[in-house]
């Protein structure tokens, strides 16, 4: 028995949109690259800025916190335009507008200027991973989203570790500001390509919300688990950065290497581990998931304790060896717990809310990420920076006493949206 034109049609059609939400994520994962990269050149590069404008500790810290800050804002506004307006454009139109700032912070003389562009960079970025998480869990379904998520993760981990250390290597050849210009013209260049491949998926609506639509800040405010992530996403994120952002210069500072050598010690061994082991976070959490309802829940909390832990040993780490291998095992529990948190948070909220609850999310983690390398920078002063960022740990534990205190109304929560949503 033959197939009929239209059966054969049918079947061509579907092939193709079975392997979709795959090719997706391939997409994907180079914007998401670029989005790391692109923020990862001040790291790479701060000896040299804190030299030319003659920078107090402090004010570098301000630079980070500025995007930080202005990125936790637009973060919010931009995930309620995820739910609302096609999101593929929205990630197209953001690669654009945050490459051509980057290109444009090489044009800064003063210091006025590098903050300014530096937010510029912060507006333009921060429309990207709110609407792209939930593009990614529309195209697919909930047993591989933890995967799925992680894996356009891994991005983020490539583009800060591999684009520090390039961003060091043109610094040190030709000068700070060409590694912006460079990373610039490839984020335009790519977003050319994704205008002609990147398509939306339909929105799967619970039946309430179709009989009654609500308005997705609304529906995020009710559920209480998602509240709790957000101040988890808070401690943790600003635990992670306020290391991240400083491991570099420290190195850089009490051992004399260059800027290549400090980013590949300081920055690379961090975003290595959170490359490797994000993808395990995803894996753990989706095996967890089929045994409690919770278990990406208890994901998080693993790597969070994991990473406190392993974190601790940098008081006494004195080699530029023992400093990267006391930052790649502390990014390892990162890792876990960046592997499963967007899946997290869209297992107890729904479809139409998730770009706003990642963006409530994000705006709540980034505002961390802002506060603690000020923090870090005064504690230097008193206590050393090694005490500084190794007392970051104490947020990671408070965090994990969070998730653990809140697991009952958590699982409530995820059952409660597992049921509308008919899964």
């Amino acid at each position: 028995m033959t197939d009929t034109p239209a059966q054969s049609s049918a079947r061509s059609q579907a092939a193709p949109a079975r392997r979709y939400p795959w090719l997706l994520i391939a997409m994907l994962w180079f914007v998401a690259f670029f989005n790391s990269a692109d923020r990862s050149i001040l790291v790479a590069v701060m000896p040299q800025l804190r030299t030319e404008f003659r920078l107090t500790p402090t004010e570098v810290a301000l630079i980070s916190s500025i995007f930080f800050w202005i990125y936790a804002v637009t973060a919010f506004l931009a995930g309620r335009l995820g739910d609302s307006a096609r999101r593929s454009r929205v990630i197209i139109y953001g690669l654009v507008f945050w490459s051509c700032a980057t290109g444009m912070t090489s044009l800064s003389t003063s210091f006025a200027m590098l903050l300014t562009f530096r937010g510029v960079v912060a507006f333009g970025e921060a429309f990207y991973y709110p609407t792209a998480t939930a593009l990614i869990s529309d195209w697919h379904q909930p047993e591989m989203r933890s995967r799925a998520l992680s894996l356009h993760q891994t991005a983020v981990f490539a583009g800060a570790g591999l684009g520090a250390v390039l961003a060091g290597l043109i610094a040190d050849q030709i000068g700070w500001h060409a590694p912006f210009v460079v990373f610039a013209g490839c984020g335009l260049a790519y977003a050319i390509f994704l205008s002609r491949v990147l398509r939306d998926a339909p929105i799967r609506h619970t039946a309430a919300e179709q009989n009654k639509p609500r308005e997705p800040i609304g529906i995020v405010l009710r559920i209480k688990p998602a509240l709790m992530l957000c101040a988890v996403f808070f401690l943790a994120n600003g635990a992670s950065n306020g290391v991240t952002i400083w491991a570099p210069t420290y190195i850089h500072d009490a051992l004399g290497l260059d800027l290549a050598g400090s980013a590949l010690w300081g920055s690379a061994t961090i975003n290595l581990a959170g490359f490797l082991s994000v993808p395990l976070g995803g894996l753990l959490a989706d095996t967890l998931a089929r045994r409690t309802p919770i278990g990406r829940f208890y994901t998080l909390a693993i790597g969070l304790l994991a990473a406190a832990l392993l974190l601790l040993p940098l008081l006494s780490a004195s080699t530029a060896a023992m400093i990267g291998l006391v930052l790649l095992a502390t990014s390892v529990g990162k890792g876990l717990f960046d592997g499963c948190i967007y899946a997290s948070m869209h297992d107890v909220v729904p479809p139409a809310a998730r770009a706003t609850a990642v963006g409530m999310m994000t705006l709540c983690g980034f505002i961390g990420a802002g506060l603690t390398p000020i923090f870090v920078a005064l504690a230097a002063e008193w206590f050393g920076m090694a005490a500084g960022m190794t007392s970051l740990a104490g947020l990671y534990v408070v965090a994990v006493l969070l998730l653990l205190a809140t697991r009952d109304s958590t699982r409530r929560a995820v059952l409660a949206n597992a049921q509308e949503m008919g899964h």
